[in-house]
């Protein structure tokens, strides 16, 4: 195995004019007529799906990341009906308003030993009720009456910067560190400020329980420095460093902003019999977002290609979700928007969200709950008949596959929410693979199937990954950048397959069954011959 790097609609639904020109890259063409599984197989190829991920990161490279709202997501847009257009298609991109947000705090030891500390995962900055106001500090830091370690003293005891007295000889322009305790934060904030701080760091206390992020609220009317919330391990490693020298930044974006949807849907078929399959094309901010969900929007795409001369018994509506990373709203605002009619219309739903996963498992959503994560009545009827096709082909391609949670906590999530059926592949984010699941896919055990889940190395490059682990992961997996193609390529397929199988007939799913040729594609569970990675 090797590491290889490549360069470093319903009808009623709102419509938008394109953002931006469609890239410069060469539009694809569709392939013949594959209209059964082993055509379609054949035609959806690694090579295929991988040139656009390179697209998407050429795209992460000009702009910074693929995030919605953000240029690098409008270019995605493009590119993706670019494609579609190219293929023959008439896509259509659905417009829809969003909150957007942007987080720019930063909190940096200068000096000794410089270290950027995380924002979400170190510090949180301020979110008082009066106010967060904004602007960037470097000075000395001073603690003021902080007590570590503060593990055996009792909770909430501590007074750190409650008193003006606790300020005496503070000097001016210094950053103050202090301590949760038996004030509120806005106390706290506004005694230092007093007392001539620039910036404020309000710790954790460090007890058992006291340790992590907490939001700091309350009436701080009249603050006007920089103020964060720092755990109890980020306070005592700045406390531990004599004569440090601090930067605190609480800069951030909140507004209104736009987002879309892309569709696409076959000319053939009939529309009272939908055969929807989707993936989120956005990414999070500062990544390219290769894996999550790079990887999911490429081999749908290139399975739309490569179907556009088919002509199935049921409409096949291909769909690229906007803003999933701020909370499925781009599905969520198609649900919503379809009329009882239109979700009627819907047979059934397919999500592909992570694909590729460096160490990845074969996940399959648990349509029938067999491992008893749902709670009753959450998963709609026929969701475990689409499990059976996707079951069906792993054990045909003579691959290993295992149920994975059916939570609703990607873009099927809406779809299930008005009981329409849904399935769909993951090969795993932050969860850390077992020892058995690295015995039947290889890997690594106690690695996270995706290393690079949610951050900037989530990339084709290869750039900020742990070389030391993806050496060891190339042991068994070809990867490009954070994308097994051995993964990739088996989904691809398995993607390809339950979409044309599906096209030609929803019967096990619905119990409808339309009139005409199947091609070797129809009856579900019964169309897998030659069916394995191409």
């Amino acid at each position: 195995m090797s590491r290889r790097s490549l360069r470093a609609i319903g009808a009623g639904a709102a419509t938008a004019a394109l953002v931006g020109a469609v890239l410069a890259t060469p539009p694809a063409s569709a392939a013949p007529n594959n209209n059964s599984v082993k055509k379609l197989t054949k035609a959806v190829t690694p090579e295929g799906v991988l040139e656009h991920l390179e697209a998407f990161q050429d795209i992460a490279d000009a702009n910074g990341d693929r995030a919605a709202g953000r240029p690098g997501y409008d270019a995605s847009v493009d590119y993706v009906v670019g494609q579609l257009e190219g293929a023959g298609y008439d896509p259509v991109v659905q417009e829809f308003d969003f909150p957007y947000f942007e987080e720019n705090s930063e909190l940096i030891r200068v000096s000794p030993d410089p270290t950027d500390f995380v924002d979400g995962v170190d510090f949180l900055r301020n979110n008082f009720d009066s106010g967060v106001p904004e602007g960037t500090a470097t000075g000395p830091l001073v603690p003021v009456d902080v007590v570590v370690p503060a593990a055996d003293l009792p909770a909430n005891s501590n007074s750190s910067g409650c008193e003006a007295a606790d300020f005496a000889g503070f000097p001016s322009g210094a950053v103050a560190l202090m301590q949760r305790g038996t004030c509120g934060f806005a106390v706290k904030a506004l005694n230092a400020q007093e007392a001539g701080a620039s910036a404020v760091i309000i710790m954790n206390e460090g007890q058992p329980g006291r340790t992590g992020l907490v939001g700091m609220i309350g009436d701080a009317t009249g603050l006007a420095i920089p103020a964060v919330f720092a755990t109890s391990a980020t306070g005592e490693n700045l406390y531990s460093t004599p004569g440090a020298t601090v930067t605190v930044t609480v800069d951030y974006t909140q507004e209104t902003r736009s987002a879309y949807n892309v569709f696409a849907e076959t000319a053939a078929g009939d529309d009272g019999n939908v055969v929807m399959a989707g993936a989120h094309l956005d990414s999070v901010q500062d990544g390219a977002g290769i894996n999550d969900n790079g990887s999911g929007s490429a081999a749908l795409l290139e399975t739309a290609i490569q179907m556009k001369k088919v002509k199935p018994n049921n409409t096949v509506r291909f769909a690229w979700w906007g803003a999933e990373e701020e909370g499925l709203l781009g599905s969520e605002y198609y649900v919503e928007n379809l009329s009882a009619a239109e979700a009627d219309d819907i047979a059934l739903y397919l999500n592909f969200d992570m694909v590729g996963s460096p160490n990845f498992m074969y996940g399959i959503y648990d349509g029938d709950n067999s491992s008893g994560t749902a709670p009753d009545g959450f998963i709609p009827p026929g969701s475990a008949e689409i499990e059976d096709v996707f079951e069906k082909y792993y054990a045909d391609a003579g691959l290993p596959s295992q149920d994975t949670e059916f939570s609703g906590r990607s873009d099927y999530g809406p779809f299930i929410a008005i009981g329409i059926p849904a399935g769909g592949l993951f090969t795993g984010a932050e969860g850390v693979k077992t020892e058995a699941e690295a015995a039947l896919y290889g890997g690594v055990a106690g690695a996270s199937y995706d290393p690079c889940y949610h951050q900037p190395c989530d990339n084709l490059t290869g750039e900020g990954q742990d070389e030391a682990l993806y050496d060891e992961l190339a042991e068994s997996t070809e990867l490009v950048g954070n994308v097994s193609v051995d993964a990739l390529d088996a989904n691809s397929d398995a993607i390809a397959t339950a979409v044309i199988t599906f096209a030609f007939d929803t019967s096990t799913v619905n119990g409808v069954r339309k009139p005409g040729k199947s091609h070797g594609a129809g009856k579900s569970g019964q169309a897998f011959e030659n069916s394995s990675p191409s």
